[in-house]
């Protein structure tokens, strides 16, 4: 799929293309990714900043440099899924024929948007569809090209993560599902199978989305073959950190609570939850422990039917941080 595809009709339906921000304390990221959206050609009054209750005024200075962006606050920090939900929402409500989810700490390069629309427009049982998402920096490594159910490390696998950028994944190819990050759904998909669910609060909504759509029919691709740039995690502090370790285990038990099977939560356990005592080893001399401890408290708490809210990520919301 090039720049060169897309035709003027396909170009008509690119200008309505909606996209919606989450901010959380996303510092210079923000004005930096709504930058690149205009670039991209999103027109500034079909762009949602979904703000969290941010502190750290990003939100001013983004708005201070995009004035014209649609602008929703939040009393409190509400999560991606709720978040993110809010924005398309209001995005469908003044009948977005697309929907762009993308992080805060995102960046897009010119042609990659218009590619995702093209491939949209030619192929209308695809349903969501994203880009390959590399690390900035050189040399160009790969965060994921789509994601992909494996159910043993996380349940899930960023395809290519962390490998050289080469040509076996910049491709078009079927998927589980399409990292949040870097998210566009048309319309008629999101009609039929909904939104994210809000109570994940952040990761694995985007898991459980593609899970849906793919078994409502719709076709769930990543188009390989252009690229979007992510300082990954970045709003939770990037890494093996003990928050991120916590909300990624308790979701992933949440996850396979509600679609697990004996032999899905056989290989997690093996795979993951048995692995703990050596991770923990190790971690005693790479600076790791305290994340190892994280996720195993969130395993825990997973177990236990427990959701992740702000609250438990605030200072002192569990004796870990």
């Amino acid at each position: 799929m090039s720049v060169a595809s897309i035709s003027p009709a396909t170009a008509d339906v690119w200008a309505d293309v909606w996209a919606v921000v989450v901010n959380w304390n996303g510092g210079e990221r923000v004005a930096a990714c709504l930058a690149s959206l205009v670039a991209a050609g999103v027109l500034a009054e079909h762009i949602v900043l979904v703000d969290n209750a941010s502190t750290d005024g990003s939100l001013e200075r983004a708005t201070a440099a995009h004035a014209d962006v649609v602008v929703l606050c939040n009393d409190a920090n509400l999560g991606f899924g709720e978040g993110a939900n809010q924005g398309a929402r209001y995005a469908l409500n003044h009948r977005a024929p697309f929907v762009m989810w993308i992080n805060d700490d995102v960046t897009l390069p010119a042609d990659t948007l218009p590619a995702l629309v093209a491939a949209l427009v030619a192929h209308p049982k695809w349903g969501m569809v994203g880009p390959r998402v590399v690390y900035p920096g050189q040399p160009v490594r790969v965060w994921a090209a789509g994601g992909r159910l494996d159910w043993t490390h996380n349940l899930s696998t960023l395809i290519g993560h962390g490998r050289l950028d080469a040509p076996e994944v910049q491709i078009t190819r079927d998927v589980d599902y399409i990292p949040g990050c870097a998210l566009l759904a048309r319309r008629e998909c999101l009609d039929d199978v909904g939104l994210f669910e809000e109570s994940y609060f952040a990761y694995m909504e985007d898991v459980e989305l593609g899970l849906r759509a793919r078994s409502k029919g719709w076709g769930v691709v990543v188009v390989g073959e252009v690229h979007a740039v992510h300082d990954a995690s970045a709003s939770t502090g990037g890494g093996y950190t003990a928050k991120r370790k916590y909300m990624q285990a308790l979701n992933s038990v949440r996850f396979l609570r509600e679609h697990g099977s004996a032999e899905r939560w056989m290989r997690f356990t093996v795979c993951d939850v048995l692995t703990l005592p050596v991770l923990f080893g190790v971690g005693l001399f790479t600076g790791r422990a305290r994340a190892v401890l994280a996720k195993a408290l969130g395993l825990w708490h997973g177990a236990r039917g427990r959701v992740v809210t702000a609250a438990c990520l605030e200072p002192g919301g569990t004796r870990l941080w």
